[in-house]
């Protein structure tokens, strides 16, 4: 296993077409779940869950996603539907994280999504820790109500992203990171 400091000096988000098979394991799954879920959630609220996608499921989520997609763009082609329908399937893994607010006196909304947020990262930690690619995305079908509801969420409930999960098919190239020098002040 690398060593953690290690791991987040180099993490890097690997591009869903360039995973492949296999995916984690269910003991690894559950160990990325576990880990997405010990994360800072001030009050205990747990303002996330977790929403599978792996195997068949991934083709009827990208069902759902193309007949929204057509009915909100009458004028799509075949082969742009098409595209929609392959949204989740380039990965063997997807990871939902979805995000809900619940009333809190001490605890504002704000924080509440920052836990979600917290939680994504944390899932794409302990996948690239286990040896997997992964990346954090969402596109406009994310913020889509009627997408949303066709994979179950609720009306309070948004979804924070997609994490993708898989081998990598090809090694993985690092893109250029801010100097510190432009992203840090001292007050």
């Amino acid at each position: 296993m690398p060593d953690a400091i290690e791991l987040l000096k180099t993490r890097r988000s690997m591009k869903p077409r360039e995973m492949t098979g296999p995916g984690p394991s269910p003991a690894e799954i559950e160990t990325i779940l576990t880990i997405g879920a010990r994360v800072p959630d001030h009050g205990k609220l747990a303002p996330w869950r977790f929403i599978l996608f792996e195997g068949d499921a991934r083709a009827r989520a990208g069902e759902i996603i193309a007949k929204v997609f057509a009915k909100k763009s009458p004028q799509a082609t075949a082969a742009e539907i098409e595209v929609e329908k392959k949204r989740l399937t380039d990965a063997p893994l997807v990871i939902g994280v979805v995000s809900f607010t619940k009333p809190h006196p001490k605890v504002p909304p704000w924080e509440q999504e920052l836990s979600a947020g917290a939680s994504a990262m944390n899932i794409i930690t302990a996948a690239t820790a286990l040896g997997y690619g992964a990346c954090w995305l969402t596109g406009w079908f994310a913020f889509d109500r009627d997408v949303l509801e066709g994979f179950g969420l609720k009306a309070n409930e948004k979804l924070a992203g997609f994490i993708h999960i898989g081998t990598a098919s090809k090694p993985n190239e690092d893109r250029p990171r801010p100097t510190l020098s432009d992203i840090v002040t001292r007050f």
